[in-house]
């Protein structure tokens, strides 16, 4: 499959970090670089979900996680050969391009079994047994085109039917009663000028009638043959030629191996590991939902990287990144938060800017690398900028922040104050959602002087809402406390009327017992003048955490 560039924010997205994804893929595919596609590694908020609904944008394709699948290794789609094919025209299509091996499909391309020669070598050795009378199936069609024969007479040619091969080369008392030892109407007869068994054969009606060398058959004999409904055919090469091509005449469907497996493209790789080592080409076929095949993972495939790269954007902690993304080549970072510890095998490209919202910095860059700002790629950069400065007004908010919402404002012509007021509103809908996903929407999790904790956000103009479901959300910050053995799990209830926020926690006794922060209600706490998780709330959580572990 084509390569592909996935740029996608932190787990449990916010509006920064989705808009992001969404503006900087649609930078890169101005550029030229169509294989980068914007993913978000979690569900949206109500408020995120209005921004891209109103201005027509996209909304970034969700990646559960980013663990290593089929999908990542398999390289374009395969030669597939259909199930009637001839295995000779299997084995010419082989040798010709180079294929170890075939998929074999229906009609409908739907996967059905692997040719490939250790299976065509375990057919032959299977049905060739010289102690006795070997079936082959074959149609009078297949012989026709595979041994590029002259028809003379042809019944059923379609067909596929189990037929033994007789050579007629005794004489003609010992071969009539070797005919009549079996079953007369299902044999391949091969004859040269022998009148006689031609005769008895086309009277016995035989299945076909098969002249080595190029004979033709006289008059009489072949109004015989259409009156009792017998084939015949007139083959170019010898008798011992057309015996073996009549073999290599048989549909491929006949001679696949069907202990191969199809797997599917979202099968994880280690799933896959173990029929690859027992596939006898060490080849698997790898097929959509429908069951088509989609491509073919080869053993040597696992040992190479991937056609999966990856651009982070609003994060650069390895704690906060979609599962599995160690396993990829991470390209560049775009962030606005602390340096965690992040390291990469290949140098790369990291921006790393103290402003309020990543959507600063990708508006900075459209105008750095002068690429056009779309109106509506321009109108969801503005609301990631509000979004993530509660309007401008949190403590992160820098200069830089108000001169590109500026430069945004008048591209879109927008009032940057009405806007403000309506993703509020729009956040606001979170009120009303489960504790569970309340603390889903914009959980960050992080690990320091060797614990691990997280910390959620949400920003409502209705706090006292979330405080009368204090039970319901407390009992969900222990289950993730439970669930992930954290230290703590907090809920940062941000008031954008007023500008305090609300701090519910449920930890181990260790930390709680270091908090000092002015107590709202039970696990409630005040925290005035407090907006900002990253550059307000995580020092104090910090100082508690290294108390708690000392």
């Amino acid at each position: 499959m084509e390569k592909r560039v996935f740029i996608i924010g932190h787990r449990n997205p916010d509006t920064d970090s989705v808009v992001s994804a969404a503006a900087y893929a649609a930078l890169k595919q101005a550029q030229g670089m169509q294989y980068c596609r914007a993913a978000r590694a979690g569900k949206i908020s109500p408020q995120t979900e209005y921004i891209f609904e109103r201005f027509g944008v996209p909304i970034p394709e969700y990646l559960p996680d980013l663990i290593p699948k089929a999908a990542y290794y398999v390289g374009e789609p395969p030669v597939t050969i259909s199930a009637e094919v001839s295995v000779w025209e299997a084995l010419e299509l082989m040798h010709r391009e180079g294929h170890r091996v075939l998929p074999i499909v229906d009609r409908n391309g739907v996967y059905q079994s692997m040719f490939h020669y250790r299976g065509f070598s375990q057919y032959i050795i299977t049905h060739i047994n010289p102690h006795k009378k070997s079936n082959f199936p074959v149609s009078i069609h297949h012989l026709v085109r595979l041994l590029g024969a002259e028809p003379i007479t042809l019944f059923n040619a379609e067909e596929v039917q189990m037929s033994p091969i007789v050579v007629a080369a005794a004489s003609f008392t010992f071969f009539k009663a070797h005919l009549e030892t079996g079953w007369p109407e299902d044999c391949l007869v091969i004859v040269g000028d022998r009148r006689d068994i031609q005769r008895h054969c086309i009277e016995q009606k035989v299945r076909a009638l098969i002249l080595s060398n190029g004979l033709s058959l006289d008059k009489e004999l072949t109004v015989l043959a259409e009156r009792n409904q017998v084939s015949v055919i007139s083959s170019p090469y010898d008798t011992s030629s057309t015996a073996m091509l009549i073999i290599y005449s048989t549909p491929v469907g006949f001679v696949g191996d069907h202990t191969v497996p199809l797997m599917k493209l979202s099968d994880p790789i280690r799933k896959i590991r173990e029929p690859l080592s027992r596939a006898p080409s060490r080849y698997l076929p790898i097929g959509d939902d429908a069951g088509r095949v989609a491509g073919l993972i080869f053993e040597g495939d696992l040992i190479r990287e991937p056609n999966i790269e990856v651009i982070m954007v609003d994060h650069n902690e390895p704690s906060q990144a979609i599962e599995g993304i160690e396993n990829y080549r991470v390209l560049e970072v775009i962030d606005h938060h602390r340096l965690g510890n992040l390291s990469t095998r290949y140098p790369i490209t990291f921006i790393n800017r103290v402003v309020g919202a990543t959507c600063t910095i990708i508006t900075g860059l459209y105008r750095e690398q002068r690429v056009p700002l779309e109106k509506n790629i321009a109108s969801i950069l503005l609301c990631g900028i509000l979004a993530d400065t509660l309007a401008l007004q949190s403590t992160t908010t820098t200069d830089t922040d108000r001169e590109a919402t500026e430069y945004l404002a008048s591209i879109t012509g927008l009032d940057l104050k009405v806007l403000g007021q309506e993703l509020q509103t729009a956040a606001n809908a979170v009120n009303s959602r489960p504790a569970e996903e309340l603390i889903a929407l914009d959980m960050k999790e992080y690990a320091e002087h060797c614990a691990q904790f997280s910390v959620s956000q949400i920003e409502t103009d209705n706090p006292a809402s979330l405080v009368s479901r204090k039970e319901e959300i407390i009992a969900a910050l222990e289950k993730v406390c439970a669930a992930k053995d954290y230290l703590f799990a907090s809920l940062l209830v941000t008031d954008v009327t007023i500008l305090d926020s609300l701090l519910f926690v449920a930890g181990k006794k260790s930390f709680t017992d270091q908090i000092r922060f002015p107590l709202m209600d039970e696990r409630i706490y005040s925290l005035p003048g407090v907006v900002s998780r990253k550059k307000q709330l995580m020092p104090l959580l910090s100082e508690l955490v290294e108390k708690a572990e000392g």
